[in-house]
């Protein structure tokens, strides 16, 4: 009789465990569809805001992938060198498709693009080396003072004066290294520097925005294979990630950004772009100022 009531309860035990086993994998599928969708609208709205504004979805992507891989438990020492990684990745794609946009439009300066390069390949290779040699705070703290300086940038309108007609290869190499260290540090397309500097050598908008596009790709191409390779002895990533670029966020806000950037790009013509700019730069402000606070 004991050993029968003991059986008994042991059984209910081993039940109620099976039970809240289950329940527990219910919910982390839960979990886990929940924020492969809002990685999803994230890849939306940074799609939009691309097509939109003219501007890398990495200003948007970087702070809302620290949100969100804090939320689902990454090691937080890795959060920024993670956000960084995969935020790049995700511009491989968006710059293929814009600068397939714009080369149709015959707006892109391959000359330009071309000399701008070697220096690009470089400075993102340093960039990224830089970028893990910092720590947490000292890499969130800089990403925020540049989201803040963006921010006063695009709501006062300040573009270079035009100075130069033909730059030297030696200027734009120059140029392109510090872009691209620049950019991988900060996990941008570099966009936020590369404009305003074609703009100095008397480009036109349109042809530096072009440009600019078709850079974002040595640039993405060079951060995220260092990315990788610096990520690859480092043991307490998550599962799904290839060195610092997280598979799952990576291939999602890709998906969001394809289907929304030509959204972005249609209502560009019908929309108050301005208007649009001056509300997204206090959001760039806003959330700058969050980061150095927190």
């Amino acid at each position: 009789m004991p050993f029968a009531s003991v059986v008994s309860k042991t059984g209910s035990i081993t039940n109620i465990d099976l039970r809240r086993h289950v329940s527990l994998e219910h919910e982390q599928t839960k979990d886990l569809a929940v924020i492969i969708t809002l990685y999803l609208v994230l890849g939306v709205v940074a799609g939009i805001l691309a097509g939109l504004l003219g501007v890398g979805g990495g200003l948007l992507i970087v702070p809302a992938l620290v949100m969100m891989f804090a939320y689902q438990g990454f090691e937080s020492s890795q959060l920024m060198h993670l956000a960084i990684a995969t935020s790049l990745a995700t511009i491989l794609m968006t710059s293929i498709l814009s600068t397939y946009a714009h080369h149709r439009r015959g707006a892109v300066l391959w000359r330009d693009m071309g000399l701008l390069t070697p220096g690009i390949l470089v400075g993102a290779v340093v960039g990224a080396n830089v970028a893990e040699l910092l720590p947490y705070n000292v890499l969130k703290n800089i990403f925020a003072l540049f989201e803040i300086f963006v921010a006063i940038q695009m709501s006062l309108s300040v573009r270079p004066a035009a100075a130069i007609t033909q730059p030297g290869a030696t200027t734009l190499s120059a140029a392109g290294l510090i872009t691209g260290s620049v950019s991988a540090i900060l996990g941008i397309g570099g966009g936020t520097l590369t404009v305003p500097f074609l703009i100095w050598c008397q480009r036109s908008i349109r042809q530096a925005v072009a440009t600019s596009a078709a850079c974002g790709f040595p640039i993405a191409l060079s951060g995220v294979i260092s990315y990788i390779i610096l990520g690859l002895d480092e043991q307490a990533l998550p599962d799904a990630s290839l060195g610092y670029v997280y598979g799952p966020a990576f291939i999602a806000i890709s998906a969001g950004t394809v289907i929304a950037a030509p959204v972005g790009a249609k209502w560009a013509h019908s929309l108050p772009v301005q208007v649009l700019k001056r509300i997204f730069a206090l959001l760039l402000l806003l959330i700058g100022v969050r980061m150095l606070l927190f």
